[in-house]
């Protein structure tokens, strides 16, 4: 891949992947752009012992532009946008809008003195990813090379992030259509930088150490052969990565790709594991979107270790889930899921392994 650094008018970080060969990436950002002004928080809930984040600025944020004058796409004459060159392969930038950033100000203290609720800034990393410069694409319609190019993206990402003070976990993450809450509707993902350790990845590694500590073997270890050995679920299989459904699926659709071999995170791929991800994954987005006969809408999120502990009680895996149940109706988060964080499935993963081997 061709890497290439460059600068928004605003100060912020671009950076383009491209194949070799490709066109040097030298335009300017010719727009008149005020300074980014992250005011972000993070509070520790008293109850739970999980971190919240506050990011009020976040209100003012692009939404649902009209497809001409949507900033993910390369920019025009007379119409400039967040990528200043005429096309690209993959670039990546800095958000506008961050939940996190490098340059939040504030010190830890507690709400109201009292000390009983921390406070921190929000000191972290948000970037976001154009998968191609098609504004009408997905990412189900890359070619095998262009998700291996988006791959190696993430990839270089996740290790800058990783490296960067006070980043404790690197998220990647797709979310695709308006079921969802997607507001630009160009192929794109995010990258969080968090700084802290997300609350489901803290409770992942509880039930890793102590599956560890009991069987002297990693529990994704145990769950993959597991799935590799009965089917049921397996929907997707090659030499290194299998897709199932999990075994206690909480959504109507849910898929998780996992590697055969235990790597803590993307950059840790080798390169022919890189490459059939790209096979594998677009096979599970293609059965997915046959599933219902229409676009799946779909949050597609990346599980890696933290940057900086218990690297080796992680086993990195993409899962992608929706909240679609059929055609034309949604799975809500209703009183059981958001009131007490116990989820009610309408199918089974079985039924949901079987549908999804079904589609073509």
């Amino acid at each position: 891949m061709k890497r290439t650094v460059r600068h928004l008018a605003d100060g912020r970080e671009i950076i383009y992947f491209d194949s070799p060969g490709a066109p040097d990436r030298t335009a300017e950002d010719t727009r008149d752009l005020p300074q980014v002004a992250a005011a972000s928080e993070i509070r520790r809930d008293p109850l739970t012992g999980e971190w919240v984040a506050m990011a009020a600025h976040r209100q003012t944020r692009t939404y649902k532009p009209p497809a001409d004058l949507c900033p993910l796409c390369p920019t025009k004459p007379g119409k400039p946008s967040e990528i200043p060159e005429p096309g690209y392969d993959v670039a990546v930038f800095e958000n506008r809008f961050p939940s996190f950033a490098r340059n939040v100000l504030g010190d830890k203290s507690t709400v109201d003195g009292a000390g009983l609720v921390p406070v921190a800034p929000g000191v972290g990393r948000c970037e976001v990813v154009c998968f191609t410069s098609d504004h009408d694409g997905s990412f189900a319609g890359l070619t095998a090379k262009q998700v291996r190019a988006v791959v190696d993206a993430w990839a270089d990402r996740t290790a800058e992030l990783s490296a960067m003070d006070g980043v404790e976990q690197v998220f990647p993450f797709e979310n695709r259509g308006e079921e969802i809450g997607v507001t630009l509707h160009h192929p794109h993902g995010q990258i969080y930088g968090y700084p802290f350790v997300t609350p489901k990845t803290e409770r992942m590694l509880e039930v890793a150490r102590a599956h560890e500590a009991e069987h002297g073997r990693p529990v994704m270890g145990d769950v993959l052969a597991a799935e590799r050995e009965s089917g049921a679920r397996v929907v997707v299989a090659g030499e290194h990565w299998t897709a199932f459904v999990p075994p206690a699926a909480r959504w109507p659709v849910q898929v998780q790709i996992v590697p055969h071999r235990q790597v803590p995170d993307i950059p840790a791929l080798s390169d022919a594991e890189r490459d059939e991800f790209a096979d594998v994954y677009l096979e599970v987005l293609r059965r997915c979107d046959g599933l219902y006969e229409r676009p799946l809408p779909y949050i597609a999120a990346w599980n890696q270790a933290p940057a900086k502990r218990d690297r080796e009680l992680g086993w990195l895996y993409l899962e992608v889930f929706s909240v679609l149940r059929s055609k034309d109706k949604l799975k809500y988060l209703a009183g059981s899921e958001s009131g007490m964080a116990v989820w009610i499935n309408d199918a089974t993963p079985e039924q949901i392994a079987e549908r999804l081997r079904a589609t073509r």
